[in-house]
């Protein structure tokens, strides 16, 4: 589970060693497109991600962010090596156990909200909880402290036709935090927002990470990689640089 308590910078003499939340090591993604051809999308990559860093992952199309962005959240498995989420080698479970860490570990963020349009903004958020069988008035009351954690209080009751785009991220934010995951997983999260909204929405972020959670940002905007604290950059399925970002050096 993240942490609650707020992050001491890096820069502070008393700042203490952090614990490993992503270990990825020499990890393939091979596709057989037929005829004995193999495409392979990620090439060895190997990379670690500690508790309550916030990293940006960046790349063209076709690099195999996409692809790496899948095998970190568990939406798939890699043809070879190994990957540790929060301690565990998640790399060699079956669909099953994976939606299982799926829904305990991971909060997703999506460019297109993926919303349910006919529910309200509360409904939306407990449904993680939902899934896992979480009491009612335990997952209202989690619903409620997730969207007040995204400053919604007041549009909680209303759906997401009644809610700028901004809100609706806010929304899916909530819905990311809702289970209390060790790592929130965002993937283009401003890509459907205007400028003004982005950095507000960039911000919320960034109140995120000091509160202790672990942010993996998935973006090809330089601009939106540079909220983050570490950028690590993929070109045709390796790992092209891996630096802190402008505003860390």
């Amino acid at each position: 589970m993240a942490s609650n308590t707020v992050a001491v910078p890096e820069t502070a003499a008393n700042s203490q060693p952090k614990r490993d939340m992503i270990v990825v090591e020499d990890l393939w993604k091979t596709y057989d497109m037929g005829s004995e051809q193999q495409v392979s999308a990620l090439r060895g990559i190997s990379l670690t991600i500690k508790d309550n860093e916030y990293v940006a992952i960046m790349g063209p199309s076709g690099s195999g962010k996409s692809t790496f962005m899948n095998l970190i959240g568990c939406l798939d498995s890699p043809s070879k090596g190994n990957y540790w989420l929060n301690n565990q080698l998640v790399s060699a479970l079956d669909d099953d156990e994976l939606a299982r860490i799926r829904n305990k570990e991971i909060g997703f963020v999506f460019q297109t909200f993926n919303l349910l349009a006919r529910a309200s903004a509360l409904h939306n958020v407990e449904l993680p909880l939902i899934y896992n069988g979480t009491p009612a008035a335990e997952r209202l009351e989690r619903a409620k402290e997730a969207l007040h954690n995204v400053n919604l209080d007041g549009r909680m009751h209303h759906r997401p036709n009644e809610l700028s785009g901004g809100q609706r991220q806010r929304v899916a934010i909530a819905r990311a935090l809702v289970n209390r995951p060790s790592i929130i997983l965002a993937d283009e999260p401003t890509g459907n927002l205007d400028s003004k909204t982005g950095v507000e929405i960039m911000a919320l972020f960034d109140e995120l990470q000091a509160k202790g959670n672990t942010i993996v940002l998935v973006t090809h905007e330089p601009d939106i990689a540079e909220y983050a604290h570490r950028v690590v950059h993929i070109r045709d399925g390796e790992i092209a640089s891996d630096e802190p970002s402008k505003r860390f050096r």
